[in-house]
């Protein structure tokens, strides 16, 4: 087996725990997309095309409510607005990844594929021999389990009771995947301002409380990484 084969491999395996956290997310948006008057053919196709739980969940609602192409879609692109985050963040360790590959690649950006990729990369026993195998490898694990899953809700959806609340295990999916990436104070520091930001802003419309949840960690982070720096500096110029 080669080393980009084995990469692709372990970056499937990485990311094959997360999909108990995809699982009922698909199942939900495949019987809403049904119970909003959509053919199951077209909640499968949905998904395959937009490929984002919380847009795809987020524009079936304003279709529900006859709302308007143009506001459909802006929902959707305000909605994953975070992805920009994510590439920007995940873009520095694939430089080595010819553009049009790296485009292709766009399609596969999941919060899951991110989050496991990233904290490989900077891993510090080394990251995968073919960062972007890795990458493609976890996001092609998550592609396939979100849209199997969705077809399985659009198809049996309806025998799921509402009373199991399978929403819930998106927050818990995130904990998980947040906690093991907490490993000094500024990482600290950010997880606390963009957790006590999303709360407080939970009421914001078209999931915006995640946009400023984003921005307030990062800020909050990066000021405490050049606050420990410049004490870093200080001590070795005064020892």
């Amino acid at each position: 087996m080669t080393p980009t084969q084995n990469s692709a491999l372990r970056g499937a395996r990485d990311v094959s725990p997360l999909l108990l956290g995809v699982i009922p997310f698909g199942l939900i948006c495949g019987a809403a997309c049904v119970g909003a008057g959509m053919p199951e053919w077209g909640a499968m196709g949905l998904s395959l095309i937009v490929f984002a739980g919380a847009s795809q969940l987020a524009t079936i609602q304003l279709m529900a409510d006859q709302a308007s192409v143009a506001v459909v879609i802006r929902t959707g692109l305000v909605v994953n607005l975070r992805m920009l985050m994510y590439s920007a963040s995940i873009a520095p360790h694939l430089t080595a990844t010819p553009a049009l590959a790296r485009s292709a690649g766009a399609y596969l950006l999941t919060d899951q594929a991110y989050a496991v990729s990233i904290t490989r990369f900077a891993a510090p026993d080394g990251a995968p021999s073919s960062r972007f195998a890795y990458y493609v490898g976890a996001g092609l694990v998550m592609w396939t389990g979100f849209n199997a899953c969705t077809a399985l809700g659009a198809y049996l959806g309806a025998l799921i009771p509402a009373g199991w609340s399978l929403d819930f295990s998106i927050p818990l999916t995130f904990i998980a995947l947040v906690i093991p990436a907490v490993r000094d104070r500024p990482a600290l520091i950010a997880a606390i301002a963009a957790g006590a930001t999303a709360c407080l802003a939970a009421r914001l419309p078209f999931n915006l409380g995640l946009i400023l949840a984003s921005a307030t960690g990062i800020a909050a982070g990066y000021l405490a990484e050049r606050r420990r720096d410049r004490a870093s500096v200080k001590q070795e110029a005064h020892p």
